[in-house]
């Protein structure tokens, strides 16, 4: 029977623990069970139970208290990573026993990790081995993609994690919740975008270089022509957007094919249960 992953990846504070609590939460509601582990040295506490933790293999605080390294915050967390990426044997055998094989990875976010370190790159290929379908979710906090420019370098960012990992890759616009009714009118121009015209408005200044115009200009209409990154918007507050995520990851993920049929039984609902069925069983 195959694994199934979740690679939870993005910027630092975009909400990646949270997602993975929340869909610890929906998975009980549809009676599925989801594992976390948690991959972040510098993580502090979780609101969801931690399956393996890779604190207890090393911690940032080690790498900058080791007089011989003397690393900040980042170097540090780095060599964590690096750390692990010698020791996956540890982690497989955390990981070897488990039942219902569906688990969330909650990974750092040291962005360079994702698009030119090679760390998390050789964690998908182990992951492979180990006979897992691999997704990665990639979070952006929406109040940051509310404004063109920075919805561009986004994008872009998104785009780079992509080519680096080699994966399904499902890109979320996360914490809806906490935008302005303003704000979230101009949202849908996102979720569907024209770079080309998210650019134009942003660009279109005379102190731009016509160099520069240009050069934007290729960036949209690569990103246009070949749809290659679109955002879903996820709402922690809704129940049915928390699972239009899920079916889209067990989409890319192919859950569910190698799965056993449920008896009939199980679809017998009480007439005041009231729960999302997702039509798998975890």
């Amino acid at each position: 029977m195959p694994r199934y992953a979740q690679l939870v990846i993005g910027p630092a504070g975009s909400g990646k623990s949270t997602y993975c609590s929340n869909m610890v939460k929906h998975g009980e509601t549809i009676r599925r069970n989801f594992h976390v582990v948690n991959l972040d040295p510098a993580a502090e506490h979780f609101d969801y139970p931690v399956l393996v933790d890779v604190r207890e293999l090393i911690q940032v605080d080690d790498a900058m208290e080791d007089e011989s390294l003397r690393f900040g915050p980042n170097g540090g967390l780095v060599f964590c990573m690096e750390y692990l990426a010698q020791n996956f044997d540890w982690l497989h055998e955390q990981l070897e026993d488990i039942e219902d094989d569906y688990i969330l990875f909650d990974c750092p976010g040291q962005i360079e990790l994702y698009t030119h370190i090679p760390v998390m790159k050789q964690l998908v290929e182990e992951l492979l081995k180990w006979n897992f379908h691999v997704c990665t979710v990639y979070l952006i906090d929406s109040q940051f993609l509310i404004e063109a420019s920075k919805f561009v370098s986004g994008v872009l960012t998104a785009l780079s994690t992509m080519m680096n990992l080699e994966t399904p890759h499902v890109n979320v616009m996360t914490k809806l919740d906490l935008l302005t009714k303003k704000d979230k009118k101009n949202l849908e121009r996102y979720l569907e975008p024209s770079m080309q015209g998210l650019l134009y408005e942003e660009f279109e200044d005379d102190k731009f270089s016509k160099k520069f115009k240009k050069l934007n200009s290729a960036i949209a209409s690569m990103i246009d022509d070949y749809s290659l990154v679109r955002f879903l918007p996820l709402d922690q507050s809704e129940e049915e957007s928390i699972n239009d995520v899920l079916l889209q990851v067990d989409t890319c993920l192919q859950y569910g094919e190698d799965l056993e049929p449920r008896e009939m039984r199980d679809y017998e609902e009480d007439p005041d249960d009231d729960y999302v069925d997702s039509g798998f069983d975890g």
